[in-house]
C-alpha cells in the first residue's frame, strides 16, 4: 500500500510543479492558493509512504518521477521543448527510479 500512496504522491507532486506556474501565470492570490493545497497534500502523502517505504527510496523514486512527469506534462500543457539529449537523460532517471524500486527492502 506504501508503494501507490508514493505513486499517487508522485502524481500530486506533478501537479503542484505545475500549478506553480499556471498560479503565476494567473497572478492571483486565488490561484496562489492551489500549489500551496497541493505541497500540503503532497507532504503528507510523500510521509504516510515514508511509513513503508525507507526514506530515502521514497525521496528518490518521488523526486525522479515527479521531475520526469513535470518535464512531459510542460510539453503537453505549456509548449515547452526537450532536446533529444534531455531525453536520453530522462529514461536514465526512470531506469534509475525502476532499479531502485525493484532492489528496494519494502
Amino acid at each position: 500500500m506504501a508503494w501507490v500512496i508514493l505513486f499517487i504522491a508522485v502524481f500530486t507532486e506533478i501537479c503542484w510543479a505545475l500549478s506553480l506556474k499556471w498560479a503565476g501565470d494567473k497572478g492571483t492570490w486565488l490561484a496562489a492558493i492551489v500549489p500551496i493545497t497541493l505541497s500540503f497534500v503532497n507532504m503528507g502523502l510523500l510521509a504516510l509512504a515514508m511509513r513503508g517505504i525507507p526514506a530515502g527510496t521514497a525521496y528518490a523514486v518521488w523526486t525522479g518521477l515527479g521531475a520526469v512527469g513535470v518535464i512531459i506534462a510542460s510539453t503537453v500543457l505549456f509548449g515547452d521543448k526537450i532536446t533529444p539529449v534531455q531525453g536520453m537523460f530522462m529514461a536514465l532517471i526512470v531506469i534509475g527510479v525502476i532499479g531502485t524500486k525493484l532492489t528496494a527492502a519494502a
